[in-house]
């Protein structure tokens, strides 16, 4: 194996190259460090010497520095030590003699270009030399690492000659050009060691001013507290999405407010003292900012304020709060969070469309009562157990499609005409747990929806305040239509219930002044019912 010490993450001076080899096997490892960092190599011997082949007509080195091949005893453990060490000598050598710019077959045979600042940026000069217009010229997202970032920026901050191996592909203007231009960016850190080195390339700084037109940009897998000039593309972001990356959403949103005791967002009225004024977010419509470590929704979110559509989900949060400054928001996501209450709910999402609750604590829907614009419900995986929860979303004139899947209610019998039944007149409009209701659901749901209309009204008249003036009311109640027209009185029998019935036209309101639950009271509410629906009491 040969060690090299080339690549460091702090560089006030260029270091001196030095190589080492520190193992062998049949196919040669080399390991190449940096100090901190290495990375792993495999070469045969024959590898070496079509490296020692092209240096000597590039380069004019001498032809006797590679020790050669010892082919009797080849695998004794003293030859392999001591090709071992010559090899080391002839790495060390080669290195002495090139202490500028390593050149070009030496740095891809220790694979420069994969881990080391120089290496990296010249190939990444030379593919956006040969590619760079085709890519923007196609529109399509652009894909980079945090190791490649780090070095563009370290080498950026040296103050060197853009092109100082004389290779005018390999010029860093080529990478400035390009990402001055670019649009759609897409920057994927890796968990844990990157390729086959040690470094932990998630944990690299790296600095994205010198992206000047970015209308998108996806980070995963990066510390969001080592990215640096995120902000400088303010003007022109639509869409953003920060992953597996941060702890607050004050690192994305404004990191400079470390900086400052008080700051206010650009454009408000300062009410107090204050210490920055900070411009907003003008172009971002969309954020992204899932799968992190978020505890709360702090007020950076003032800084976003033509906020469309937000995602939240798979954090830590434990309360809405800081909303009622997105006048815009329409779609948010929050599920797989640790929300165990909604109370006023509604003063934080007044124009709400899409809201997605899912994997949560709760157990209560009061807080969803008021939320009149919501078209999309998602509550699957909570703690809901009582039907009467339900109802705080039922009276919604616009809730269209909801789910309630895995919740504690979703195994109680009979559970979707239950749920649909909250609904009223609006149970055929609603696709529960994404099943579009059927006709025989809905015709049980009229039987729910009579059976409850009979209990409240048997209430009202076993209460003596109120059953005053009630029988004059009888005929002014709501009815259900049946499918063939029943007498106008019940059956003339003594086992049956005796309820009143008011006839107006084809439409028929029943009221019982019984308890409703006798098997032939349930079989004459059986015949009425000219659909053949039928439910349990």
């Amino acid at each position: 194996m040969a060690t090299l010490r080339t690549f460091g993450p702090e560089r006030e001076a260029e270091p001196a190259k030095e190589a080492r080899v520190v193992g062998s096997e049949l196919v040669d490892t080399y390991t190449v460090t940096d100090g901190s960092h290495e990375w792993t190599v495999k070469h045969r011997y024959s590898d070496f010497h079509d490296l020692h082949e092209k240096l000597v007509a590039e380069r004019k080195i001498d032809k006797n520095l590679l020790p050669p091949k010892k082919i009797i005893g080849k695998n004794s453990r003293s030859l392999v030590e001591k090709r071992e060490k010559d090899l080391e000598v002839y790495l060390q050598k080669l290195l002495a003699a090139f202490p500028g710019v390593t050149p070009r077959v030496l740095a891809h045979f220790l694979h420069f270009h994969f881990y080391e600042i120089n290496g990296i940026t010249a190939a990444l000069a030379e593919e956006l030399f040969e590619k760079g217009e085709q890519l923007l010229g196609a529109g399509e997202v652009f894909a980079i690492g945090p190791l490649q970032l780090y070095a563009v920026t370290e080498q950026l901050q040296q103050g060197k000659p853009t092109c100082a191996s004389g290779d005018a592909k390999t010029d860093l203007g080529h990478i400035l050009d390009f990402t001055c231009r670019l649009k759609y960016l897409k920057v994927s850190g890796t968990e844990g060691p990157f390729g086959t080195s040690n470094i932990q390339e998630q944990l690299l700084p790296f600095d994205l001013s010198i992206f000047k037109s970015l209308h998108q940009v996806e980070i995963s897998h990066c510390d969001a507290k080592h990215i640096r000039g995120l902000v400088a593309s303010k003007p022109t972001l639509a869409t953003l999405s920060v992953r597996f990356s941060a702890t607050s959403m004050k690192e994305v949103l404004v990191p400079e407010a470390s900086e400052f005791d008080e700051w206010e967002p650009e454009g408000t009225a300062l009410e107090g003292p204050v210490t920055a004024v900070i411009p907003t977010w003008q172009a971002l419509t969309t954020l992204d900012l899932s799968h992190n470590s978020i505890s709360e929704i702090d007020e950076s979110v003032k800084l976003i304020p033509k906020i469309e559509f937000l995602d939240l989900s798979h954090n830590g949060l434990l309360v809405v709060d800081n909303l009622q400054h997105l006048y815009n928001l329409v779609h948010l996501d929050l599920s797989y969070n640790k929300l165990s209450s909604l109370e006023g709910l509604h003063t934080k999402l007044g124009n709400i469309k899409t809201l997605n609750l899912a994997g949560n604590l709760l157990e209560s829907l009061s807080g969803l009562h008021k939320l009149y614009s919501l078209v999309n419900l998602d509550l699957r995986d909570n703690r809901i157990e009582q039907m009467e929860e339900v109802r705080s979303i039922g009276s919604l004139p616009c809730l269209e499609h909801v789910s309630l899947l895995n919740n504690p209610l979703s195994i109680i019998p009979d559970y979707r005409t239950k749920v649909l039944a909250q609904f009223g007149e609006r149970a055929s409009e609603v696709c529960l747990d994404d099943t579009v209701t059927t006709e025989k659901e809905l015709d049980t749901v009229e039987v729910l929806k009579a059976i409850q209309k009979a209990k409240e009204v048997k209430s009202k008249l076993s209460n003596p305040e109120k059953r005053g003036g009630e029988d004059s009311r009888l005929s002014a109640a709501p009815c259900i239509r049946p499918s063939s027209s029943p007498p106008t009185v019940a059956p003339a029998s003594a086992s049956l219930p005796q309820p009143i019935l008011s006839n107006q036209g084809n439409r028929v309101c029943i009221l019982l002044l019984v308890e409703p639950h006798s098997p032939a009271w349930a079989s004459w509410l059986g015949w009425g019912w000219g659909r053949g629906a039928s439910t349990s009491f």
